[in-house]
């Protein structure tokens, strides 16, 4: 096959800090998002900043949460595949071409993906020249699956839904023999992990900040609450950490399949978390607790929160304001439900006060998701302003602190352990490999990447 020209976008700084990007192109790239969402110059609008440089974000209202903590959720309905997930695949993307192990024309790029990431690849490798195949458990949304055709990728169906990752692994393994394919998993890919801990964590920090100013919290973060998929978001809380040293950081698991929570297993319906495993990148050692959360009642507060039953109630009922009733519509998908419900759960555990501020994501939105809702409204019949009332009391205002565990040392080892079955026994890790993560220099060495990274990729787009 004939080589194409590569094509690279933004560094991690420009991806945090878009202003910086050189003028000219940000602003064909802000052109593009509006007339050519499919030209490669939208790599630049991956970022958690709007035209203007303010931060994607909004304080839900406490007529919902029904806690005296902020919680405030950064949301990416904005990035060009609406999920923040296309950052994890640009960077992971980025940083293989940089390493010059992955060539446009010669190479196909395959996904393991449970959803956004897959879409995300789909979208980023044809942008950058690459035929993209992505694999995804047959039972994810349609919505998923064509999104992945109108982005210019291919996919397969892999057997079982969001928790058969092995199913997805085995795939990936037989593709890996041909010479061709090149595996980008996110469940391994430390671009993933520096996409969230760089841009993902400084971007709450700031926000932090000017809700400070707004007269709205203390100026710090008490809390970060992530669902893992991959767990390339929650690497946002080691930078947290670093810069508010009494930061919590609390993972979410569904309730119906509890792996770190107490080594369990079962199928589920939070689409993008809640994998079946401890992935390569995550620092457990940095999680302070794990909280589960049902998902029915994640893909029922959806409903609530986009549809219009949902909406008359929440404001004449419940004093919500109807401009962020409007705003939480369109930025929530099941996923983002699920990581605000852990944040009041959060919020009541650790009795937090109204100077406290909990961060949370919002990964995805409602577009990905109708069908789902249908199946809903099958299985519990469709909801009326009587059912949207009762969903409004017990999904949010009575979220309960059962499903919460703390991580003291002997739980965090635990926790640690369970990455030996998976990476070790299934997936050609060494022991070696897998001790050398106990240590913290490990992690802080792969955050240093990210200075290292940005200077290569601006040496090739200067040459």
């Amino acid at each position: 096959m004939a080589t194409k020209q590569l094509v690279f976008g933004p560094t991690f700084e420009e991806m945090l800090h878009p202003s910086k990007i050189d003028p000219s192109i940000r602003e064909r790239a802000l052109k593009a998002a509006k007339d050519d969402p499919l030209s490669p110059l939208n790599l630049y609008n991956i970022t958690w900043r709007n035209p203007e440089g303010g931060i994607y974000y909004i304080v839900l209202p406490k007529e919902l949460t029904g806690v005296d903590a902020n919680i405030v959720v950064l949301y990416s309905k904005d990035f060009p595949t609406r999920s923040h997930k296309v950052g994890a695949t640009y960077s992971v993307t980025m940083e293989h071409q940089l390493e010059g192990d992955i060539e446009p024309g010669v190479h196909t790029l395959v996904w393991p993906s449970t959803g956004n990431y897959g879409i995300g690849g789909a979208y980023v490798g044809p942008r950058m020249g690459f035929d993209s195949l992505v694999l995804l458990p047959e039972l994810m949304s349609r919505e998923r699956f064509e999104k992945i055709e109108w982005f210019g990728a291919r996919y397969i169906k892999t057997p079982g839904c969001e928790s058969n990752v092995k199913e997805i692994y085995d795939k990936a393994n037989e593709l890996r023999q041909d010479p061709s394919n090149r595996i980008m998993n996110q469940f391994e890919e430390f671009g993933n992990y520096r996409f969230h801990y760089y841009c993902t964590g400084n971007s709450c920090i700031e926000v932090a900040t000017e809700l400070a100013k707004k007269g709205i919290g203390n100026g710090k973060i008490a809390a970060f609450t992530s669902a893992m998929g991959s767990a390339g978001t929650i690497a946002a809380a080691e930078r947290i950490k670093h810069e508010f040293h009494d930061a919590l950081t609390v993972g979410v698991e569904p309730i119906q399949c509890p792996t770190i929570y107490w080594n369990g297993y079962g199928g589920h319906d939070i689409q993008g978390i809640g994998d079946k495993h401890v992935t390569w990148i995550h620092n457990v050692f940095e999680m302070d607790a794990i909280t589960c959360i049902d998902d029915i009642e994640s893909k029922k507060g959806l409903q609530l929160l986009t549809e219009e039953a949902g909406w008359k109630v929440m404001a004449d009922r419940y004093g919500v304001p109807e401009e962020s009733i409007k705003e939480m519509s369109e930025i929530m998908g099941i996923s983002g439900v699920c990581n605000v419900l852990a944040s009041i759960k959060t919020a009541k555990f650790y009795r937090l006060k109204e100077s406290d501020n909990i961060f949370t994501i919002a990964t995805d939105t409602m577009d990905r998701y109708h069908s789902v809702m249908k199946q809903l409204d099958e299985a519990y019949g469709v909801m009326d302003e009587t059912e949207a009332a009762v969903r409004t009391v017990s999904v949010f205002h009575n979220a309960k602190t059962d499903w919460f565990r703390e991580g003291t040392r002997h739980a965090k080892q635990s926790w640690f352990n369970l990455k030996y079955y998976t990476w070790v026994e299934q997936q050609g890790k060494t022991i070696e490999e897998l001790d050398a993560q106990r240590d913290p220099e490990f992690w802080l060495a792969e955050q240093a990447k990210v200075e290292e990274t940005d200077r290569r990729l601006r040496e090739v787009r200067d040459a």
